[in-house]
């Protein structure tokens, strides 16, 4: 992958996580938009909006820094597992799907039903199901395992943060663009290399050509 192709994932991802990060806003914290509207009060409105397609953008550049170290992970663990790697990364999968049940609850002191922690764990775990079975389509089976590690355990390590304020607005400003962004990424980065190993042959064979 080449300095351009490199520079324009980040920036699509970046502008990916402000529009995730404001779209989320508008549900999360409508008060902050409506507030400014009786009476209406233009620059404050603005000020609104640029904050919160701030927060999307620094939510998108944790997420981009979580991916390039899962890029690094995932050769690190091959490297050093081998073909234990893919039973290391269930083991992980699970550990830390049980983790976001069991420790948001017992922080919660029992306050929360234990049914809200199991169902948010099960809409991250099924929506990375369904995002690396694309990805396995796309490519081939082996990449489903690596891509739902990204989807479950590096975005939750992400999302640390966020699950650690006080109330849950901030979670769901941080998750909704980290779950975008690492979409797209892992989305993506097959069809960048693709493209690259693609042109490559094609350079290589004109480069025969010529010689003939």
């Amino acid at each position: 992958m080449n300095s351009r192709k490199l520079t324009g994932l980040f920036l699509k991802t970046l502008l990916i996580g402000g529009v995730a990060g404001l779209l989320t806003s508008f549900f999360v914290k409508p008060a902050s938009y409506t507030d400014n509207f009786a009476p209406f009060d233009a620059f404050e409105l603005i000020g609104v909006i640029l904050f919160f397609l701030g927060l999307g953008f620094v939510f998108s550049a944790v997420s981009q820094t979580g991916f390039f170290a899962y890029l690094f992970i995932n050769r690190f663990g091959l490297s050093l597992f081998r073909t234990f790697w893919p039973t290391v990364q269930v083991l992980l999968i699970t550990f830390v799907v049980f983790d976001l049940i069991y420790f948001p609850y017992n922080d919660s002191g029992g306050q929360v039903s234990i049914f809200w922690f199991v169902l948010m764990a099960a809409v991250i775990l099924g929506y990375g199901w369904v995002v690396s079975e694309i990805k396995a389509r796309e490519t081939n089976r082996r990449a489903f395992i690596p891509a739902l590690f990204l989807m479950v355990v590096m975005t939750t390590v992400e999302w640390v943060p966020g699950l650690s304020t006080t109330g849950t607005d901030y979670a769901w400003l941080m998750i909704i663009p980290l779950l975008a962004c690492n979409t797209y990424q892992l989305l993506m980065l097959h069809r960048l290399t693709e493209s690259d190993g693609k042109t490559r042959a094609n350079s290589s064979v004109k480069a025969g050509a010529d010689k003939t």
